[in-house]
């Protein structure tokens, strides 16, 4: 080839690659052209749920789109995350999801689907602190009294978790062997019913996150003892953590954005900037509802993903965590 063809070759090669990325960039810019599907793999209502309508709703003012949330409940999530991992990969349909995501296939036998395989990570949106909620009738004011009435009584306390291998349900593993008790793990279908009978006095506690039982604590209705974050809770200034009495005892559920393997990353990169503006307005509603935001880059919430499935792993293989 000469010298002269060459160039005109690599000319042509640089000026159709410069087009491409034009072209990309111009796509991403445009998206979204209709409507987004944010789906929510479980029933309405849920602390899950309640945030994940907040930011779908932000996101959609911002982008000039709507954002519809869609509950595919179902298989503790798994069956709204496969319609994610099935769907195409091209920014219309998402999934809004809390770190059981990542610890349900752990402790289940079949998944039809890998979360780093199929799954592409936006944003992480934010963590939750965990509250330790106490029937109000038992003689429990705090983590000390609990140890004391679970040592007491043992294997007689019940401890609800509202779904296998959720962040309430491993902060209750992780808090019996941190204080070395021995009480009973109750699963439900669910933190509503959990709830109910925590009220009504059927089961003894739950851990859960603050939202779903900053009310019923408020009323009176059960008691609030602890919160499982590093710092005391800004809405429960006056509940004390559970590290203040088992020293380096934290956790956290925490939400995210997922969407399908091989999401463009322009794409990507445009809806995890849209949920940090988002975040910026919504800090101070969701800090009153006990959740603390956490922007960050795409990098930022893979890296966070990968670190915190090898501690749950942890937990669920020393727990023998399993759905029978």
């Amino acid at each position: 080839m000469q010298r002269n063809q060459f160039l005109g070759l690599t000319l042509r090669t640089a000026l159709g690659a410069a087009a491409l990325a034009v072209a990309a960039s111009s796509f991403a810019q445009a998206y979204p052209t209709k409507p987004v599907r944010v789906v929510i793999p479980f029933p309405p209502g849920g602390t899950l749920d309640t945030v994940g309508r907040q930011l779908a709703q932000k996101i959609g003012e911002q982008m000039g789109q709507n954002f519809i949330v869609e509950n595919k409940a179902g298989g503790n999530g798994v069956i709204g995350g496969d319609v994610v991992a099935k769907a195409p990969a091209d920014g219309y349909t998402l999934l809004f999801n809390a770190s059981t995501f990542t610890t349900a296939p752990m402790t289940m036998k079949s998944v039809p689907y890998g979360v780093v395989k199929d799954f592409a990570p936006v944003a992480l949106v934010a963590k939750a602190p965990l509250s330790v909620a106490i029937n109000k009738n038992l003689p429990i004011t705090d983590i000390k009294s609990l140890m004391a009435y679970a040592k007491a009584n043992p294997g007689k306390m019940t401890f609800a978790v509202g779904s296998i291998g959720s962040a309430g349900h491993l902060s209750t593993e992780l808090l019996k062997r941190a204080g070395q008790l021995d009480y009973l793990i109750v699963p439900y279908k669910g933190t509503a019913p959990a709830f109910q009978d925590l009220i009504g006095g059927q089961i003894d506690g739950f851990i859960d996150p603050i939202l779903g039982s900053l009310q019923y604590h408020k009323s009176g209705m059960l008691r609030v003892v602890a919160v499982t974050s590093a710092q005391r809770a800004a809405s429960l200034p006056d509940v004390p953590t559970v590290g203040e009495t088992i020293p380096g005892y934290e956790f956290y559920s925490w939400y995210g954005l997922w969407g399908p393997a091989k999401l463009p990353a322009d794409i990507t990169q445009r809806l995890n900037t849209e949920v940090n503006k988002a975040l910026a307005e919504m800090t101070p509603k969701l800090k009153e509802q006990g959740l603390l935001t956490t922007p960050g880059s795409v990098e930022d919430f893979a890296k966070f993903q990968r670190s915190d499935m090898e501690r749950s792993q942890k937990i669920v293989t020393e727990g023998n965590i399993r759905v029978e």
